[in-house]
């Protein structure tokens, strides 16, 4: 999100790694980068249907997990397709406001987001989109912003091949891997100003009868 949003989350644990092999996401977790994932705390960015239908660096922030919700960050949208929950996810970890929200007060509207099944949560890998406290009062400073459009989400091509060879998979913990891309615009004072493509692959936990909700910065994927 912020000053780059195109770094992944941190590493994911490996209790909760193996907790997504266990679920649809499997599929991304047999890929060759997944041991990197599970020392490293640096990630990248990149939609689909609530039943198979249908990024910026910055510095890993505090600890310390906040309230949900908060600040101007919008909240999430109450529906069971997880391509449109992913895409409104993506817009928001792309859009900030420096000059109207605290840096915890964007960490709480992230946090409004996710799951709340934590043997399923990765927050820590959601967070580590945020610049630490220090890096956005220096964005404060300068009045930095961004606004984001989203242009298209899909499942990724693994996690289709996956759910097609395994389809009883998902209903162990309804998690969806979905592709966002789209751009991110951000303004400065004195009238600066830049645009950046953006691309970030979500987990998105979408349960029956029930609204979706953010699980974790996905590891990269084949589109």
């Amino acid at each position: 999100m912020l000053t780059r949003l195109s770094a992944y989350g941190a590493g994911w644990p490996p209790r909760r790694r193996i907790v997504f092999a266990a679920t649809a996401l499997a599929c991304l977790l047999v890929l060759a980068t997944l041991t990197a994932l599970l020392v490293g705390h640096d990630t990248h960015p990149k939609t689909s249907p609530a039943h198979p239908t249908h990024d910026s660096t910055a510095s890993p922030s505090a600890a310390k997990e906040p309230a949900a919700g908060g600040g101007a960050v919008a909240g999430p949208p109450r529906t069971s397709d997880p391509v449109a929950f992913a895409k409104a996810a993506a817009a928001m970890l792309w859009t900030y406001d420096t000059r109207t929200t605290s840096h915890e007060q964007q960490l709480a509207g992230m946090k409004a987001w996710m799951t709340g099944e934590d043997v399923y949560g990765d927050w820590a890998s959601v967070s580590a989109q945020m610049p630490d406290p220090t890096l956005w009062s220096r964005m404060a400073d300068q009045e930095q912003h961004a606004t984001a459009t989203v242009a298209e989400g899909h499942y990724p091509a693994a996690f289709r091949q996956a759910l097609a060879e395994n389809p009883s998979e998902i209903t162990t913990a309804y998690i969806y891997a979905v592709t966002v891309t789209g751009e991110q615009t951000i303004t400065w004072s004195h009238g600066g100003s830049g645009a950046e493509e953006r691309s970030v692959t979500l987990a998105v936990q979408c349960r029956p009868s029930a609204d979706c909700s953010l699980v974790a910065i996905a590891p990269a994927v084949a589109p």
